[in-house]
């Protein structure tokens, strides 16, 4: 009944973040979807495909530090829509990849520099991009949600938006195998490129701070504040002061997100980039063969997402603060993933198997990132956010790329052998176990409930 009371716009930001996090997912994945059209197309191994990916990781990584920093000074409203068309000019870029890879050997080659592969260095580029605009993703999405929720609602918030990664990955393979099949590879990075341009007449239209939001209740306005420390509260209202890297730095906070974004969002990363490939390494499937076993699979990560987003809730009703309620369900979500560990032993019965399992590992993985995120939001104030956000993504996208560079020199490695069942199990092991190595790293560095205060 108060929540009928008090109106419900801030769900309406909710669900723009939901879309624009479809978007996001959406333009990642073409590429792998595309992988074995491309690299028969252009000669590919299994280590050029992880150089190209890693590319898009690293500068993912990268900019993921400066992200944050940049939403912060430019605010969310502005920050995010730059951010979107960015990657949506990087998304568009891969269908015209041969000939900016041309341009850039002809400049390498005036400079004297060894020219890289002319399709290697056109995706490379567009993947830079790519990677460059998507980081502003996650930071505005955090930031928007501690500034539009209460503590008590934004790791719900969170999963629901951060679920919008699933839908992305379950549209991605039903449409781009298609739309690749009746038009040409270079259509599917376009016609998916082009969609983030639709999103942002919405956020333009329809964002903007609650204090100034016109369409937000005076009661609503109020209950986003319900749980906001006055000191925190205070200092949303007033000029705050930049935040030094180096400050949050030397808080353990900083560090237990850190961690905990290094060691599992390479998890993630290879069941995007890697799954179509398994496919058809593993059982022969290509092209459209791949759609129902991926939208499947993807699918069924929304319940995580969203089920994960809910779970702390349950112990904060019990009166737990919310960072240790959060903590509590973190746990029992990191033993999801050691279902994984049956991937391939089980893949002999049937290609559903290693589906199904992979499935139930990576929806525990959205239910861990949907609570991961929202630590931040429980322990430093909003002015900080967006920074944590970006100085976890960072890590977290080393993270992606070690295990992107590694998964494609263990595949060829055993490629080479007759084995390459074998690389992808050692690399299901790493995915079933990098959970609870995170989560008890995060536990020790911070035990309890501790809110930053003197920012």
């Amino acid at each position: 009944m108060i929540k009928e009371t008090i109106g419900k716009y801030r769900w309406t930001i909710c669900t723009l973040l939901f879309f624009a996090t479809t978007v996001n997912y959406l333009d990642r994945q073409v590429l792998s979807l595309l992988k074995p059209t491309l690299e028969e197309e252009f000669g590919w191994s299994n280590s050029d495909y992880a150089n190209i990916a890693s590319v898009f990781q690293f500068t993912y990584a990268i900019s993921m530090l400066f992200a944050g920093r940049i939403i912060d000074k430019l605010g969310t409203k502005r920050g995010f829509a730059w951010a979107i068309i960015i990657w949506s000019i990087g998304a568009v870029l891969h269908a015209i990849a041969i000939p900016l890879g041309e341009g850039i050997a002809t400049i390498l080659g005036w400079i004297g520099i060894a020219a890289v592969p002319v399709s290697i260095a056109g995706f490379m580029l567009s993947r830079a991009v790519l990677g460059f605009g998507e980081s502003g993703n996650f930071p505005a999405a955090i930031k928007a949600t501690a500034e539009y929720f209460p503590k008590k609602e934004r790791s719900f918030a969170t999963g629901i938006f951060n679920s919008g990664a699933n839908v992305g990955a379950i549209l991605a393979p039903l449409t781009v195998p298609w739309i690749a099949k009746h038009w040409g590879w270079e259509a599917a990075f376009f016609i998916i490129g082009a969609i983030g341009f639709l999103w942002l007449f919405f956020w333009l239209a329809f964002y903007e701070k609650p204090e100034k939001q016109k369409r937000l209740s005076a009661a609503e306005l109020a209950y986003i504040h319900s749980d906001t420390e006055k000191s925190e509260l205070t200092a949303s209202t007033a000029t705050q002061e930049k935040v030094s890297w180096f400050k949050l730095l030397a808080y353990k906070q900083t560090w237990a997100f850190t961690f905990g974004k290094f060691m599992t969002d390479g998890v993630w990363w290879f069941f995007l980039f890697w799954l179509p490939a398994y496919l058809k390494d593993q059982y022969g499937m290509t092209g459209t063969e791949i759609m129902l076993p991926l939208s499947l699979l993807y699918s069924m990560t929304m319940f995580g997402s969203i089920g994960g987003g809910y779970f702390p809730i349950y112990f904060i009703r019990k009166g737990y603060q919310p960072y240790d309620g959060r903590m509590k369900a973190m746990l029992l979500i990191a033993l999801i993933p050691l279902v994984v560990l049956a991937a391939q032993p089980l893949g002999s019965i049937s290609f559903w198997m290693p589906v199904i399992l992979i499935g139930i590992g990576a929806s525990a993985h959205q239910a861990w990132s949907a609570n991961l995120f929202t630590t931040v939001s429980d322990m430093f104030p909003k002015k900080a956010v967006a920074s944590i956000v970006g100085i976890g993504g960072m890590a977290g996208g080393i993270g992606g790329v070690i295990v992107t560079k590694a998964g494609g020199a263990l595949f060829d490695h055993y490629k080479a052998l007759g084995h390459i069942e074998t690389g992808y199990t050692i690399m299901f092991a790493f995915c079933a176990v990098a959970y609870l190595i995170a989560w008890g790293v995060m536990k020790s560095l911070v035990p309890k409930y501790k809110p930053i205060t003197d920012l």
